[in-house]
């Protein structure tokens, strides 16, 4: 429900703080003072039209916010919401706010954050619903109709019964159109698929293969320039000539020299063991140079043969992937594509088959909700036509309208047909209102009269009030057309809706305001040369006063018909206290 409302420099609201309650709140006070601008701010916070006419004259923008909690019966569904975009402060409340500024832009907000006008009213809508003037009438978009239906009949169990195979039947047939496809493909694509799998296992792949091609054919290219080069080592460390020493020698030398030396000084042992290290690392040189000497060779036929596997592993990445790994991780994802067509034909048939049953026991469930609700809709058409014949509008139908229809693909319904379904069943659902004896039934967003459009919505909401999960509900002058003898029936029936709900009511009927668990008074003030909106919570004398003034004015005989009228109205709510608590 709606807790707290701030509104700064709105139309001709400069500032006002405003705490709501449970149950019906009335709103009165002069045409003008601010009664709709209020309503107008909550449309706006709930994702209406906000436009830069609504900015207060000399200011740049106007800021609106409006905390609410949670309703037990949606707070999950909320809760998803603000999950998903990471705007989830406290699983209690939450708080909408918007933006706006006087260059045109404007800015819906969700617990202080920025997010799109279209999440703003996505949870708006599970907030509040305001009926009147400025419309945000969930009643009159046909979509939501099913969904009260439903959760009228209370069927949920079957409900949910029906959705679990619905959702397994979609990805039965997701599979079954992919298997099928791949099926309708399966010649060309397998030939293809055959031939690219024994291009690259014919080619024997392996991933260290391909470095050790690099480094012989680099020995091979330079074969010569490797050979003249290692003779070259060889000669200066192992052969010498007579005016060069070998290294060798050379070592030796200095190894016999060394030893002398260790023999005569001691001390000088290690300079032998470095000596004799050299003329070892010296001759290990030599030898490993020979055998590389001895893989060295000039064989252009063996070049030829790398440069070709080289060109080989080239081709193969250029075609499949950038690297050897991903070349054969390519091979096998083909070898698996074709075992899945070449086993698609036994998989499909599976699939047909749990189509089949799946499509077989939810025709059996979609009929038992057909049935269930058609069941709810004589109900409910019942209890909205008592309601609006207490409303004055006797004589006006209501009716709930369910439809079906073929197609292909549908579930089976008898006769060879087929009917469309979704994730409701197979019916299609909409409420249809004939207001006056002869006028023939018509959809709800056909109905013209505001007076008649709010007294019908006002009846659909008690008779739903055990369905409708919106917990905020507003109507601005509910009370047009109708007389003081039918305000007192508007305004009991409000504050049973006030039962169940939040209810806040712009009102020029004392009757109707008579009812309110909370009477707001708005009027309008100038404090130099500037005019501005406040509310008073109305008690005592000062409710009075105000009931007697929207009869005719303060004198002693309106005071008196305002305190029976006060009287009566708190009257039939005990009684209606003591029908619930016998009930």
């Amino acid at each position: 429900m709606l807790t707290e409302l701030r509104i700064e420099n709105f139309a001709i609201i400069q500032s006002l703080e405003l705490s709501f309650h449970e149950g019906l709140t009335a709103v009165t006070g002069e045409t003008g003072a601010g009664k709709s601008i209020i309503l107008d701010a909550i449309t706006a916070l709930v994702g209406g039209k906000a436009d830069v006419s609504m900015v207060r004259s000399g200011a740049d923008r106007a800021i609106l916010e409006a905390e609410f909690r949670l309703p037990a019966e949606s707070k999950a569904a909320i809760l998803a919401l603000l999950e998903a975009e990471e705007l989830m402060d406290d699983s209690e409340r939450v708080t909408l706010g918007r933006e706006i500024r006087r260059e045109g832009r404007t800015v819906a907000r969700i617990n202080g954050r920025s997010v799109s006008l279209n999440l703003l009213r996505e949870v708006g809508g599970f907030l509040v619903d305001i009926h009147g003037q400025s419309e945000h009438l969930s009643l009159l978009n046909t979509k939501t109709h099913l969904g009260l239906l439903d959760r009228f009949a209370d069927f949920e169990d079957d409900l949910q019964a029906y959705r679990k195979d619905y959702h397994q039947l979609q990805g039965v047939r997701r599979e079954l159109a992919r298997l099928r496809q791949a099926e309708q493909d399966a010649a060309k694509k397998s030939e293809l698929l055959a031939f690219q799998a024994g291009e690259i296992e014919a080619a024997h792949l392996q991933p260290e293969e391909e470095d050790e091609l690099r480094q012989e054919r680099n020995r091979l290219a330079n074969a010569e320039a490797l050979g003249s080069l290692i003779q070259q080592a060889v000669a200066v460390l192992d052969e010498g000539s007579d005016e060069t020493p070998a290294v060798s020698d050379l070592l030796g030398r200095a190894v016999q020299a060394l030893g002398q030396i260790a023999r005569l000084d001691a001390s000088q042992a290690g300079l032998l063991e470095q000596a004799e290290t050299l003329e070892e690392l010296s001759a290990d040189l030599a030898r490993d140079l020979r055998a590389y000497q001895d893989q060295i060779e000039f064989n252009p036929r063996r070049l030829e043969q790398v440069e070709e596997r080289l060109e080989a592993y080239h081709a193969l990445k250029r075609k499949y992937g950038g690297s050897v790994e991903a070349v054969l991780a390519y091979a096998a994802e083909a070898r698996a594509q074709l075992e899945m067509i070449a086993s698609a034909g036994e998989r499909i048939a599976e699939l047909e088959e749990a189509e089949s049953a799946l499509l077989r026991r939810m025709s059996g469930q979609a009929g038992r909700l057909s049935l269930l609700r058609r069941e709810a809709a004589r109900k409910m058409e019942q209890g909205v036509e008592r309601e609006l014949a207490d409303l004055s509008m006797a004589g006006a139908q209501f009716r709930v309208d369910i439809q079906t229809r073929q197609a292909e693909n549908g579930l089976p319904a008898g006769d060879g047909e087929t009917l469309a379904f979704d994730e409701n069943g197979v019916d299609q659902v909409e409420f249809l209102i004939a207001p006056n004896p002869g006028e023939g039934l018509k959809p709800l967003v056909k109905i013209a009269s505001g007076g008649e459009t709010s007294r019908l919505m006002l009846a659909l909401k008690n008779v739903l009030a055990m369905a409708d999960a919106i917990p905020t509900l507003i109507f601005d002058e509910i009370d047009q057309g109708i007389g003081g003898r039918v305000g007192m029936v508007v305004g009991e029936k409000l504050w049973q809706l006030g039962r169940r709900h939040q209810v806040l009511c712009v009102t020029h009927l004392p009757q109707l305001a008579a009812f309110g668990n909370q009477h707001w008074h708005v009027t309008k003030l100038v404090a130099d040369g500037r005019t501005s909106t406040a509310v008073e919570v109305l008690t005592g004398e000062r409710r009075l006063d105000e009931l007697a003034s929207m009869l005719g004015g303060i004198n002693a005989a309106n005071r008196a018909a305002a305190e029976e009228t006060l009287r009566l109205a708190q009257s039939r709510i005990a009684g209606l206290d003591f029908s619930r608590a016998a009930g």
